[in-house]
């Protein structure tokens, strides 16, 4: 299944979020944002957590990630958690978690324990690497109108799919 841009505007929409960089200017006197840095290691991340039979991944967590830039407290949690990978991936394999392969990315996410923590975005490390990056990451996944095919949800909330969906049973 392929992902689109128009996914994420959907999955942002179902968020209540826009998807437009208006509102990412980093104030003044504050750190500017690597978006790019942000979404290599979202795009990684998602490459080793989405289903296998997802495609367009780079371009989907792209414009989600656009969409999330607004709101500065969320992208300073973001670049948090997303320093927490980089650090693990240095100390364990000696690069940046984006640079690394999808196995060792996949290992880098247990070291850390984002795989069974629980999400918490003022808690350990593990809880923030999953709430701001493997929870936002499967969100934005399950909300969308094609990742909500993958487990059977044909409207995700904010997605309207129209009158025929009602109007057939739910295997048609």
């Amino acid at each position: 299944m392929e992902l689109t841009r128009r996914d994420a505007v959907a999955a942002l929409s179902a968020l209540g979020l826009g998807g437009t960089l208006a509102g990412c200017v980093a104030p003044p006197g504050s750190e500017p944002i690597d978006v790019e840095g942000l979404r290599e290691t979202l795009v990684a991340t998602a490459e080793v957590v989405y289903p296998s039979e997802v495609s367009g991944i780079e371009p989907f967590v792209a414009a989600f990630l656009e969409g999330r830039l607004g709101d500065r407290d969320h992208v300073a949690g973001l670049e948090g958690a997303v320093a927490e990978l980089d650090e693990n991936a240095n100390v364990w394999f000696d690069a940046e978690f984006a640079a690394l392969s999808a196995a060792d990315r996949e290992q880098v996410l247990r070291n850390v324990g984002a795989d069974d923590a629980e999400e918490n975005p003022s808690g350990t490390a593990s809880e923030r690497v999953r709430y701001y990056v493997v929870n936002d990451l499967l969100l934005a996944l399950y909300a969308s109108p094609t990742g909500g095919e993958l487990v059977g949800l044909e409207n995700p909330q904010g997605h309207p799919g129209g009158i025929g969906t009602y109007q057939r049973g739910p295997n048609a």
